[in-house]
């Protein structure tokens, strides 16, 4: 938070038209408190399940997660997001700040019988080779150029569960930090459902922490868990384990850009705020509202 308050007390000072704000934390607790923050039971849209919140977290549904993720921390548009998970403890604008994003990819039954022939250091080394690849093709499209630094936890696949995870260490430019992207997949009927926390490096094992009751906190709906699956009548996936992890499949899908632009404003998060701060300033009675939403709109 220390560093957010000194870029906005810098931008200020030569802003005249801030001349009346009296403190920057007043800002950031406006901007907090317009969101409306969940708890207890969430139902996901379209039948896909429930998402009870884990203690510890406070859940925003996904006109709010849009807001944040467009308005406050300068992502494009995009209306894939179903909601965000936010630690109880600290907020969207903090300088620690982290979260879950919650998305679902409706990509067909994923056939998990390649889990254990995996060699995961290979495909890190293809992975790196493919982000250096794309670099160009980020730096055309705006992005800063990325740099898989390493596995920051080795993926693992809980059979039993149907639970894929893994975590990637990137670096976005020549920023100094580091930044954690930690990967959960939820293998159900027709697709998977992703949960992607976008962290600081220094978060690792608050986030790392925070997997199991996460995990734990959602179910899918009867009729579309993994054991549903009816090879009469759904469509299997093109990729199985490993296309998941080397995000190849979902990158040409667009899934992999999408996440890549949450990730990358958290590693730029800063220069955002204070963005959005100003967005804030210049229409702060235009904020949008939160509507009332039954539980089937809720994501």
């Amino acid at each position: 938070m220390k560093k957010i308050a000194a870029l906005l007390v810098s931008f200020f000072c030569w802003t005249s038209s801030f001349a009346q704000i009296d403190s920057v934390q007043v800002l950031i607790d406006s901007l907090e408190a317009s969101l409306h923050y969940e708890q207890g039971e969430i139902g996901l849209r379209n039948g896909l399940g429930t998402l009870v919140v884990p203690a510890g977290f406070r859940y925003l549904n996904g006109e709010q997660s849009r807001y944040v993720l467009e308005e406050l921390w300068g992502n494009p548009e995009d209306t894939v997001v179903m909601g965000m998970i936010v630690p109880e403890n600290t907020g969207v604008l903090g300088d620690d700040s982290w979260a879950f994003i919650i998305t679902y990819e409706e990509m067909g039954y994923v056939k998990d019988d390649d889990a254990d022939d995996i060699d995961y250091e290979e495909l890190l080394d293809e992975m790196k080779t493919d982000a250096t690849a794309e670099n160009e093709f980020r730096e055309k499209e705006g992005y800063e150029t990325i740099e898989i630094v390493g596995w920051a936890s080795k993926p693992f696949y809980d059979e039993g569960k149907k639970v894929l995870h893994w975590a990637k260490e990137i670096r976005f430019g020549q920023n100094e930090f580091n930044t954690l992207n930690y990967n959960v997949r939820i293998l159900g009927r027709k697709g998977v459902m992703i949960f992607n926390a976008v962290a600081p490096m220094s978060e690792l094992a608050q986030v790392q922490k925070s997997i199991s009751p996460v995990l734990a906190s959602f179910t899918y709906a009867d009729g579309v868990k993994y054991k549903d699956f009816d090879p009469e009548l759904d469509d299997v996936a093109a990729w199985t384990i490993g296309g998941l992890v080397a995000g190849k499949v979902l990158a040409k899908a667009g899934i992999l850009a999408v996440l890549l632009k949450y990730i990358k404003l958290i590693a730029l998060g800063v220069g955002a705020i204070g963005t959005g701060i100003w967005k804030w300033y210049k229409r702060k009675t235009e904020l949008p509202t939160v509507r009332n939403l039954d539980q089937s709109d809720k994501a």
